[in-house]
């Protein structure tokens, strides 16, 4: 137990790195913010949405603890494994993903393309779970929302575009 404590970072330098962990996520999900916002009212709002579409105010709020949640699994992996786990990289291409479905949905206003993106960002939600749960239990639990999430986002998504031909 004490050589697997000892390999773990000290506590200073490992809060600072939980730290870096939420602002650079913290800094992905504003910068997807920044496409989705401006085409709420001027493009979003006159789609044609499911009666299970929830308010635009619970998106922001959900997703600033989503984003902040994907930060403390990766930082927990990374106090486990350091940069070099492969899980990491897992779990920065699923971040890649959520960045880009933003830009394809409101940016390009392309709801099936935006469904793709959503079908392999799952899978890569879905991927980076089991990675991070085998190296910490409660990092891949962590993320269990998240897939949620997503899984209902995927829904709202194929429904705008089943219903905005």
């Amino acid at each position: 137990m004490d050589a697997v404590l000892s390999k773990r970072p000290a506590i200073g330098r490992s809060l600072l790195f939980l730290f870096g962990f939420l602002l650079f996520t913290l800094a992905v999900g504003f910068a997807a913010g920044q496409v989705t916002a401006p085409n709420i009212a001027s493009w979003y709002s006159h789609l044609n949405k499911p009666s299970c579409n929830p308010p635009n105010w619970v998106f922001a709020p959900v997703w600033t603890a989503l984003y902040a949640l994907m930060a403390v699994a990766a930082w927990r992996v990374w106090r486990e494994k350091g940069f070099r786990s492969p899980a990491l990289g897992l779990w920065l291409v699923q971040l890649g993903l959520n960045f880009a479905w933003s830009f394809i949905f409101f940016g390009a206003h392309a709801p099936g393309a935006a469904l793709a993106d959503l079908a392999v960002l799952w899978a890569a939600i879905f991927t980076t779970l089991v990675a991070f749960g085998r190296i910490d239990k409660p990092a891949g639990w962590l993320l269990i929302p998240y897939l949620g999430w997503v899984s209902f986002a995927g829904v709202l998504n194929f429904w705008v575009w089943q219903l905005n031909p």
